[in-house]
């Protein structure tokens, strides 16, 4: 990876905190306790299997009271919540955070940042992805003309710069024919504040990961302009931890990876009891959470490393490059599943075995219950029949296959077929040249399953 001269003003502050303290040591006066930083961001929620979900389970905690009573040291685990990764990442240069959960962009800048200061990281192992992309949406005010990407030639885009958003933004304006730099007004926002600027009008559009585009969409708040799924690009999230901290304490890295490895079995069997559970704990609309976490989800939950992954990383690095806010990385090297493989142990060959059922649409009731379905009709012929006992309902895009919620999707009457599309330009690009597919309101296409 590439070594660059850090800023004055950064390099000062980064100096100043590597003072202050270090995370994964023994508290002040007791060498019998040890305690692991764990920084994670709640409300990502397909990282919730090293955070959110992990935490209210109490898995990693378990793992090292194990530990604890054979080594004679009392562990302890200090969760540290933020709203992205990047102060993650300047928390783990920093010493102070042992282990951190971000996206695939932010991950490569952890790495890169790692280097530069002589504290590399290592990414030890995945929690959610999506192999086309789709955990990352652009969306649009609810009541925008704005109906492609082009449209926003001129116009203000809120994301955070350098998240796995930013990146789906970037290369989605490309792909379009538009400078990124150039053709639109990039505002640099935290994610709840770009969604207060698209509700407020002072951005036009807002390009953001999960669960933002969902609840925009839940709330009514915003319209989905772009489907990342339409890069066909895996984007995903994963746990990075620093390597002095993983080269000093293996066992106890190992042991958080046991403990993700066991919520992960969890959400896998419980879907609809883990979304509740982590909308409880961060106030997220359980709706919201299932969309991308259930049994039929936007996200895959898998903690191992996979190649496809990996060359994903790879493609990510020239687009930070351009960004300028990462050299060279060397990817390879960043990559460390070690702790994974004997966290598994005899297990991790049929780890490798999992492949993710495909998308289906699925009905939850109001009792609790859910159902699947082998096509968008069946659905929608159960929504009608269901009423008002209806919690939500969820169909796979007819082209990229992201779930999204059957009363926000954009509907196509084709035939006998209805074919729903999370934006209004994919099922525009779907009814282009065919005279009897016409876009149909949701209501209609109720009417036409019933």
């Amino acid at each position: 990876m590439i070594r660059k001269a850090l800023p004055a003003a950064l390099a000062t502050a980064l100096t100043a905190v590597l003072a202050t303290g270090c995370g994964g040591g023994a508290e002040a006066g007791d060498s019998r306790t040890v305690t692991v930083t764990v920084g994670y961001q709640s409300k990502t929620i397909n990282t919730v299997t090293a955070g959110t979900l992990l935490r209210s389970l109490g898995y990693f905690e378990e793992e090292l009271a194990k530990r604890g009573a054979r080594d004679g040291v009392t562990y302890k685990v200090r969760w540290q919540d933020y709203a992205t990764g990047a102060p993650i990442t300047a928390q783990m240069t920093a010493g102070k955070i042992d282990i951190g959960s971000m996206g695939d962009f932010p991950l490569l800048i952890n790495a890169a940042r790692g280097e530069q200061l002589d504290r590399p990281t290592r990414l030890v192992s995945v929690t959610g992805y999506n192999l086309r992309g789709g955990l990352n949406t652009v969306m649009a005010g609810p009541g925008s003309s704005l109906r492609t990407l082009e449209d926003l030639r001129g116009k203000r885009v809120s994301t955070s710069v350098g998240s796995a958003a930013d990146g789906t933004l970037v290369r989605a304006l490309q792909r379009a024919g538009l400078d990124p730099e150039k053709d639109i007004r990039k505002l640099n926002q935290q994610p709840a504040v770009g969604a207060s600027a698209l509700q407020s009008g002072s951005a036009d559009a807002l390009s953001q990961f999960v669960a933002w585009p969902g609840l925009l969409a839940f709330q009514g708040k915003g319209k989905a302009l772009y489907d990342g799924a339409g890069l066909n690009l895996p984007t995903f999230h994963g746990v990075a931890a620093r390597n002095a901290f993983a080269e000093e304490r293996p066992a106890l890295v190992e042991d958080f990876l046991r403990a993700q490895v066991r919520a992960t079995t969890y959400l896998r069997g419980k879907p609809v009891v883990a979304a509740e559970s982590v909308a409880r704990a961060t106030g997220l609309p359980a709706e919201v959470v299932y969309l991308y976490n259930g049994a039929n989800g936007v996200a895959t939950f898998d903690p191992v490393i996979r190649p496809a992954l990996i060359d994903a990383l790879k493609e990510d690095v020239p687009v930070l490059k351009s960004a300028k806010l990462v050299g060279d990385v060397d990817v390879d090297a960043f990559v460390d599943d070690r702790y994974l493989r004997r966290a598994y142990g005899a297990g991790y060959q049929k780890a490798l075995g999992y492949r993710a059922p495909m998308a289906r649409a699925e009905l939850w009731l109001r009792d609790g219950t859910t159902t699947s379905f082998d096509s968008p009709r069946a659905l929608l012929a159960a929504v009608a029949k269901a009423g008002d006992t209806v919690r939500a309902a969820y169909v796979p895009d007819a082209s990229t296959g992201t779930p999204w919620f059957a009363d926000k999707a954009v509907w196509v009457v084709d035939g006998d077929k209805l074919l729903p599309f999370v934006t209004a330009a994919a099922a525009g690009a779907h009814t282009a040249g065919k005279p009897y597919a016409r876009i149909v309101p949701y209501s209609t296409a109720l009417r036409e399953a019933a």
